[in-house]
């Protein structure tokens, strides 16, 4: 299949020797000199990469950025005048895939066009394998290709229709609440009620009348009957979420039920059957608090039938991609935006990340970044990203530098500061501050000319 290319450029002699030179190379070239006639042709035609100029007759290149990306996925490379380059950084942060100074090498041109092709030929098959991946998964709630994730899933599979208790061990924040409910709607109980509740997050006092219930009178304040969740859960599924800060006593009332099958209301006299499968879950290393008293060694074991751990988000980096298009669809939605991704650059960062707080982390994050992008940008940068992620501090303070400082003065000694700060980190590695602070190269080498920053004494400094 012939790749097309569209130019969108008012100069006739550069629309000419652009057209005919992408025809030479095999291209499928069409050619308008206003963005207007190239967007009524693309309602009915489709472009693989758009050249785009900045400066057009009526609507300008970067308006257009916006109207092609309602109607395209096609890659957009921007041509601009020598010297206009804070209009080509403004179409990257729209999404522009890369962006060219008249005059430029049609040779370095040829090369980006390919390599835009390429991204867009990798973006295809990966939107492809996870789509097939989506409608083979058993688990539509659980997002995951990795190695081991796939474990995971699989041990579920196997002990899911069973009604042996399962316990579930995992850092805060990986999801193990998603895995206990895959564990119920994949058994045989799934039409019944699943019943969760936190043990971590109920007053001791509370607790366990929240788990057995109680009888009207039973203690002061308990002018009704109150059913427990084990009674909601007969026939069903009950998880004890953080079972590992449950007290001790009641704990031997838990075992009494695992091994009666039957709870007594508090209060009450007669013990009420009940015919429940439990899931458990905690944060905390159960063998050594069995070992330290915090525990029951007796309750340990009639927990520890099944156990599934879930490894922590920075040993199933494979995930980060299929996570971070998850909840930027989700977010996206919720925030009315057209987000499609977050660029090559970004996804590093997040794929660097050490993530303590796991996948909960991660989805603020993105909801975080969703909420930073403006209405006229489509994807996630590394601007968009906290600081701390780039191995900055959110906590910068801003200073003026003087009491008499107008807005851009201030603005300026600003991004001075922090354009200094990620030097210092870097040992003076332009291309790894540019990273940090979510630009381009190009950028940071006009503002490091701006701001007549020594990077070689920072280099040297580094070395001492």
């Amino acid at each position: 299949m012939t790749e097309k290319i569209l130019i969108i450029e008012d100069d006739e002699a550069m629309q000419f020797f652009l057209s005919e030179a992408l025809k030479k190379q095999g291209y499928m070239v069409t050619a308008f000199p206003d963005a207007e006639n190239a967007l009524v042709w693309l309602e009915k035609e489709k472009s693989n990469v758009i050249l785009l100029d900045i400066k057009l007759p009526g609507m300008d290149g970067i308006e257009a950025i916006d109207a092609i990306r309602d109607k395209t996925d096609a890659i957009i490379i921007v041509i601009t005048a020598f010297g206009a380059e804070k209009h080509a950084l403004e179409a990257i942060r729209k999404g522009a895939y890369d962006f060219f100074n008249k005059p430029f090498k049609l040779e370095e041109m040829e090369i980006t066009i390919k390599r835009a092709l390429e991204k867009q030929k990798l973006r295809k098959e990966l939107k492809i394998l996870k789509q097939r991946a989506r409608k083979s998964e058993s688990f539509p709630n659980i997002i995951g290709q990795s190695n081991a994730i796939k474990e995971v899933l699989s041990q579920v599979a196997q002990v899911a229709d069973s009604d042996a208790t399962a316990l579930i061990l995992g850092e805060s924040g990986t999801g193990k609440e998603l895995i206990a409910q895959a564990i119920h709607e994949h058994s045989s109980r799934k039409n019944k009620s699943f019943i969760k509740l936190n043990c971590a997050a109920i007053p001791e006092g509370l607790l366990e009348s929240e788990l057995f219930g109680h009888e009207k009178g039973a203690f002061t304040g308990a002018i009704n009957r109150r059913i427990g969740k084990f009674e909601l859960a007969d026939k069903g599924s009950i998880f004890l979420d953080e079972i590992g800060d449950m007290a001790l006593f009641t704990q031997a009332k838990l075992l009494r039920i695992l091994q009666d099958k039957e709870v007594e209301r508090i209060g009450g006299s007669l013990p009420v059957k009940v015919d429940v499968r439990i899931i458990a879950s905690t944060n905390k290393d159960l063998v050594s608090e069995v070992k330290n008293k915090r525990f029951r060694e007796d309750l340990f074991y009639r927990l520890n039938v099944v156990t599934i751990f879930i490894p922590p988000l920075r040993d199933r980096k494979d995930d980060i991609p299929l996570l971070a298009d998850h909840f930027i669809e989700k977010e996206s939605k919720a925030s009315n935006k057209k987000i499609y991704q977050v660029t090559q650059e970004a996804n590093e960062i997040l794929t660097n990340y050490s993530w303590p707080g796991n996948i909960r982390e991660f989805e603020n994050v993105v909801k975080r970044a969703v909420v930073m992008v403006e209405e006229n940008e489509t994807f996630i940068t590394p601007s968009h990203l906290p600081l701390h992620l780039k191995g900055l501090p959110d906590g910068i303070v801003f200073k003026f530098p003087e009491e008499s400082a107008s807005l851009d003065e201030a603005v300026s000694a600003f991004e001075k500061e922090l354009i200094l700060k990620a030097l210092h980190k870097t040992g003076g590695v332009q291309s790894q501050a540019a990273q940090l602070l979510g630009i381009t190269e190009r950028s940071i080498w006009h503002r490091i000319k701006k701001y007549a920053i020594d990077t070689e004494s920072i280099k040297v400094l580094h070395k001492l």
